[in-house]
């Protein structure tokens, strides 16, 4: 039996993002009478640090204006986000709401899923609005710090129609696939699972015994054995393959994808056009 979603939370990063995680959102609620908690984060510390300042007349009063030119920069785009965020989930029939805070957005992110089945944000662009830079590692912090299950998407949305598993053969992985599955997200998607090593005997079995946990779960998939190196080979295989969304598993204190990629994996994310999921 599929776990229940029912609140989803949505991050609100950005309004160029707004309408990839809002149309997303709506594509996992709608079925099943879901809420969406659209987020909206102001970060006050960040946006008041200016760095080193030059002593001198006037500098006092330049930094206040750059401070208040934050604020409202930082302010016109959470309410452009939240306007399509609203209007769209409106049109499509979904009930949501949004809930704007003040303070550090991974303690926020933190508290809230504690309420929620899961979270959708942007690949890039989690919180800050364009207006100060985002942290580099924004992903894994939220990742192990328990936000999770994340559906990670990228600015553009598309319909989710193939679903690419990456499976290491490790529990953290394996986990990860249960839960996409429990869950009976993008139930019409074509699936494929994809296991990267040279043993070829040992990635049959772990193949084959994945592909039979999905079909006892009447979720059909394919199979493959790449010898290559994920590192490099992982995300050129999704995008041949035409994959709207990778599956992989990830730990609380290492993501799995800087086991499965290298640490190269969070700039690939960052630089792919491909959706991630990740759930422990």
């Amino acid at each position: 039996m599929s776990e229940p979603v029912k609140r989803i939370l949505v991050g609100l990063g950005t309004s160029q993002t707004a309408t990839s995680v809002t149309e997303h959102a709506i594509a996992i609620a709608k079925p099943r009478g879901a809420e969406l908690v659209g987020l909206a984060v102001t970060d006050p510390i960040r946006l008041e640090w200016t760095g080193p300042r030059p002593m001198g007349i006037g500098v006092e009063e330049a930094t206040a204006d750059l401070r208040r030119n934050r604020y409202d920069r930082a302010r016109a785009d959470i309410l452009a986000a939240e306007e399509t965020f609203a209007t769209r989930c409106r049109a499509a029939g979904v009930a949501h709401r949004i809930n704007e805070e003040t303070g550090d957005p991974f303690e926020v992110a933190e508290d809230l899923v504690r309420y929620h089945d899961m979270c959708v944000f942007g690949l890039r662009g989690l919180f800050e609005h364009d207006v100060v830079p985002e942290p580099i590692d924004a992903l894994e912090r939220l990742v192990s710090g328990g936000v999770r299950p994340i559906l990670a998407v990228a600015e553009e949305y598309r319909p989710v129609k193939r679903v690419l598993v990456a499976y290491s053969g490790s529990i953290e992985s394996a986990k990860t696939f249960k839960h996409f599955v429990q869950s009976g997200l993008f139930a019409d998607a074509e699936v494929r699972i994809v296991h990267f090593g040279s043993d070829q005997a040992a990635a049959q079995r772990r193949l084959d015994k994945a592909a039979a946990y999905f079909l006892a779960h009447a979720r059909p998939s394919s199979i493959d054995h790449c010898q290559g190196d994920p590192e490099r080979e992982l995300i050129p295989y999704a995008q041949a393959w035409s994959a709207d969304l990778i599956v992989a598993g990830n730990s609380s204190k290492n993501l799995i994808l800087r086991r499965l990629f290298g640490e190269t994996a969070l700039k690939l994310l960052r630089d792919s056009p491909l959706p991630l999921y990740l759930a422990q």
